[in-house]
């Protein structure tokens, strides 16, 4: 059986305008403390998890055990693309929002139970490894049916690239309070921070998770999903559907992501260990530089959204593309200065040849899949970035410095990332204010 918690039919301009608000704040905020749980565990991983857990070996290989169980979580995220892409274009988008939220949420705050490998041996690795294949799950469903929530609520096509950043917008607050609440408790916990202090924060994951319940549960099915429901067109298998019309869609959609999301985790999760390792700079340090770059994400990634709606999605992004390729460098001749002021500077500034992408990207890759798929589409084509860019970006990162004794060896993956996705964008249609009824509905 379909469900779905209908709109009232004929809503006057003033409803329609209520709901659009709601379904906006709803997806960001709910979409925020997802990324909080998730970024909290990529945060932690490069300052306690190989310490805690493969204490036995140099800190080199300690540090890439320590990343491949990080890339557990992306490789993750498809599957969980595939099982909720499913059910938000079978039951509904609100549904399986909730349902995402639950299970990222329990997930994180299960990771501050763990044993260390003083307690039970390779086992809490293990028990790791598990809980961010949940936690990838979780967030692998989430992206999609939020970013859908708030633009298929849009009144108008002109406003779909604004509408739909602001579940982008969500990455930088769950980026600024996983890093507070690590910095928070640092400083709390002082030399306990390993001993107890991480714990902390994926404890506090409940209460967040308690507050997106009760937003979320407060709105309304999407207008697009509840006319396909009665309209009776809701597809019965939309995954080996989507598969079928629009593979270009989907590989294009996972391929623009390369310039976006695999620099984004050397910026905000490899820097730790290489600031601590080879920069010698403090944690704390590190955690308020990074806390100062998502704060600029919460102007430049909206901008970016409501500058695309203005010279075109393609046109913004690629423009994000070709800065990130050039940035690479300008990012570890800072770095390598060992000045504290311009380490800081390139930290803070090393999101916004991102947010430049990041912003325009929903809608982008929302727009390109047919309204009764689009939740499986956008979903997987989004979630399969994670297991070629963003899981492996760290561990190549690392791998690359370790070979080459040079961090510009990271600056040529990030410009290579970047000469992929531009050829990808420029293989795309761009939707950019027009009407995406019709056949794509």
């Amino acid at each position: 059986m379909t469900t779905v918690d209908t709109a009232p039919s004929g809503l006057s301009d003033f409803e329609h305008r209520a709901q659009l608000r709601r379904a906006v704040v709803a997806s960001t905020v709910g979409t925020a403390i997802e990324w909080y749980d998730f970024f909290l565990y990529s945060t932690v991983t490069g300052l306690v998890f190989a310490k805690l857990f493969f204490p036995r070996s140099d800190p080199l290989t300690g540090t890439l055990e320590a990343f491949a169980i990080y890339a557990v979580g992306f490789v993750a995220r498809p599957v969980g693309a595939a099982i909720f892409g499913h059910y938000g274009d079978r039951i509904g988008r609100k549904s399986t929002l909730i349902a995402t939220l639950m299970l990222m949420g329990i997930a994180t705050f299960l990771v501050a139970l763990v044993p260390t490998y003083d307690s039970i041996g390779s086992w809490g690795a293990v028990i790791l490894t598990v809980l961010r294949f949940v936690q990838g799950i979780g967030v692998g469903g989430e992206w999609g049916g939020s970013v859908l929530m708030s633009m298929e609520w849009a009144r108008t096509d002109s406003s779909r690239g604004f509408i739909a950043s602001w579940p982008q917008f969500g990455v930088p607050c769950g980026l600024f309070l996983a890093n507070l609440a690590v910095l928070a408790f640092s400083q709390m916990s002082g030399e306990n921070f390993l001993a107890w202090g991480w714990r902390i924060p994926f404890a506090l994951s409940l209460i967040l998770v308690a507050v997106g319940l009760y937003i979320r549960l407060g709105i309304l099915e999407t207008p697009v999903f509840t006319r396909l429901v009665t309209e009776r067109r809701v597809e019965r298998t939309p995954i080996l559907e989507v598969l079928k019309r629009q593979p270009k869609e989907i590989l294009l959609s996972a391929l623009i992501r390369l310039a976006e999301q695999a620099p984004f985790y050397i910026f905000t999760a490899f820097v730790f260990s290489y600031g601590i390792g080879t920069l010698k700079v403090s944690r704390d340090f590190l955690l308020v530089a990074v806390l100062v770059a998502s704060v600029l994400s919460f102007v430049s990634i909206p901008l970016a959204g409501h500058i695309s709606d203005r010279i075109g999605r393609k046109k913004m992004y690629m423009l994000g593309a070709a800065t990130v390729g050039v940035f690479g460098f300008v990012y570890f001749g800072l770095l390598n200065t060992g000045s504290a002021v311009l380490i800081f500077i390139a930290i803070v500034l090393s999101l916004v040849p991102h947010d430049m992408m990041y912003g325009p990207q929903a809608a982008l890759i929302a727009e390109s899949f047919t309204g009764r798929l689009r939740y499986s589409g956008a979903s997987l084509g989004y979630q399969l970035a994670s297991v070629i860019a963003g899981g492996p970006a760290p561990l190549i990162a690392t791998w690359l410095f370790g070979t080459y004794k040079s961090s510009y060896a990271i600056a040529f993956y990030i410009l290579g990332c970047a000469v992929v996705s531009l050829a990808a964008t420029a293989a795309m249609k761009d939707y950019t204010g027009k009407n995406i009824a019709g056949e794509y509905e």
